[in-house]
């Protein structure tokens, strides 16, 4: 069974809109919001297990010009 994750993502002023294009060009990638509130962007994610789905946040998130910090939440 898939594990599903919620990634509350702040980025840098003026580089929302190259996070979520970025973002909605990666794999496992369900949805992809723009929210107002202390976060910029709301992210479903699946992945096969919670590990993998933390190496996508660690290997190909974190390395998104203009992420500045990320939270991840796991669906159980």
């Amino acid at each position: 069974m898939a594990t599903r994750a919620y990634v509350f993502i702040e980025t840098e002023v003026g580089k929302t809109k190259d996070v979520v294009t970025a973002l909605r060009n990666l794999e496992g990638m369900k949805s992809v919001d723009l929210v107002t509130g202390p976060y910029d962007i709301i992210a479903v994610m699946q992945g096969k297990t919670s590990d993998s789905i933390g190496k996508l946040v660690t290997s190909k998130i974190h390395h998104i010009s203009g992420v500045s910090r990320t939270l991840i939440c796991l669906v159980y």
